[in-house]
């Protein structure tokens, strides 16, 4: 069982930045895939940003050049970096971790940018 419990979200102009932060449990962190995904009001579920357990990452092509995932695994922590906020990033944004074929979610943290 891995628990994850993200932070960092609240409200922020456009244009602004966010870090977000997901705290992870377990002692093999730094095997996990882990990856960011957000909900907004009536859209499903996307995938913003991954990274793999040996640092390989990939990014939504809305966030690409703005958004930034980045792990310290000494710290059990993911982190979002996010710049240049627009309107449209915002949603409800989950972390995930995948390992032994099992995904775990943790329960959102919301980000608001407002025009």
């Amino acid at each position: 069982q891995v628990q994850l419990v993200e932070s960092g979200g609240g409200l922020v102009q456009a244009g602004g930045s966010l870090r977000l932060s997901c705290a992870a449990s377990g002692r093999t962190f730094s095997s996990y895939a882990m990856a960011w995904y957000r909900q907004a009001p009536g859209k499903q579920r996307e995938l913003v940003a991954g990274i793999t357990s040996g640092g390989g990452t990939n990014y939504a092509g809305s966030v690409k050049g703005r958004f930034t995932i980045s792990r310290d695994n000494a710290e059990n922590t993911l982190y979002l970096r996010m710049n240049s906020l627009k309107p449209e990033d915002t949603a409800v944004y989950y972390c995930a971790a995948t390992t032994l074929g099992m995904t775990y979610w943790g329960q959102g943290t919301q980000v608001t940018v407002s025009s």
